[in-house]
């Protein structure tokens, strides 16, 4: 875990998450240090990413509070739901809580099945092909969860379908809010990104595979944030106003639980339909690029391997492989 929120600095953010203003003068005694030194933690904290106005004779505010995860609300919330063999670890900052648990799994310190890793910031948070996932402190959702299989890499193939089905979920059942997805690994709200999911593996072709999976949901993005991202988002807060978001994540635990559980029993070919009805995509023209090829045709949805199915000329088409992306275009002969 990388330094960054602690001591002094920590204690400055959670008075100033109290709410309403609070003055140099009274956070420097509170705490025990000068004004200064307040001005410094405010500085950094502002350099995390967190909105705090300044206020000449009114001192210092939130821009709006910041609900920050607790691992013993969390455990609570999912036994609440029966749910008692995750085990929850949440850090105010890190470099990525994907690459932390790969580290472990490389190093042989391996998590117990259903971990979850859940932290405040990434600061080096990431998305599908290298891509950058902006994770600024207290106002999205990061997470990692893993999971063993024990029937080697291919078993893994279509996880990422599995697990856009169970954000899905854990949204539908808390909110009332029907996601759409996109193949293969983005979870769409009102035709905008709202979340992505990133799975990694690590394991053989035979015998035990390690999954790291990935998620990350924009639930309050602050405006400094937003203006570095590429494409068009929505984040959750817009859509259902104020976010319990230790309830979202233990809620998020038990659906992917749920939702692997079935995958190990069933396979993929029990959520395809679901997925189908869910497609972002649906009957659309799209465009589908490696990188160094391009395909075009009509959107089908997926097929009983996870596999996306474009109809070109009359004919259907699957394609495979973790480094596909789909864009929309204008027109073809389909």
């Amino acid at each position: 875990m990388l330094k960054g929120l602690e001591g002094n600095k920590l204690r400055v953010l959670e008075a100033l998450n109290q709410g309403g203003f609070v003055s140099g003068q009274a956070l420097g005694e509170q705490l025990g240090i000068s004004r200064t030194a307040i001005a410094k933690h405010i500085a950094s904290l502002q350099e995390m990413g967190i909105d705090i106005f300044t206020v000449s004779g009114k001192g210092y505010c939130l821009n709006h509070s910041l609900p920050l995860l607790n691992p013993l609300q969390i455990t609570q919330e999912l036994e609440k739901k029966q749910h008692t063999h995750s085990s929850i670890e949440v850090v105010p900052v890190i470099d990525s809580t994907n690459t932390e648990l790969m580290r472990r799994i490389q190093q042989g310190q391996y998590p117990v099945q259903g971990h979850a890793l859940l932290a405040e910031m990434q600061q080096a948070g990431r998305g599908r092909r290298g891509k950058v996932w902006q994770s600024p402190f207290g106002a999205n959702l990061y997470l990692s969860y893993y999971w063993r299989l024990d029937d080697g890499i291919q078993a893994a193939m279509g996880v990422s379908i599995v697990i856009g089905l169970a954000v899905h979920d854990a949204l539908n059942k808390l909110y009332g809010v029907s996601v759409q997805l996109k193949w293969p690994n983005d979870v769409y709200l009102d035709k905008k990104k709202l979340a992505g999911i990133l799975v990694e593996v690590d394991g053989q072709v035979e015998g035990p595979c390690h999954l790291v999976i990935g998620v990350g949901i924009n639930l309050v993005m602050p405006e400094s944030v937003a203006a570095a991202i590429d494409q068009p988002w929505q984040d959750l807060s817009s859509k259902v106003g104020s976010i319990n978001k230790n309830q979202l994540a233990a809620t998020l635990i038990d659906c992917i639980t749920a939702r692997l559980n079935q995958y190990r029993s069933q396979g993929i070919k029990s959520m395809v339909a679901q997925w189908n009805q869910l497609n972002v995509y649906a009957g659309q023209p799209v465009s589908l690029s490696t990188g160094q090829q391009t395909w075009q045709g009509i959107c089908e949805g997926i097929d009983e391997q996870g596999a996306v199915m474009l109809r070109q000329n009359g004919e259907v088409k699957a394609y495979y492989g973790g480094e596909l992306s789909l864009r929309p275009i204008n027109s073809f002969e389909r």
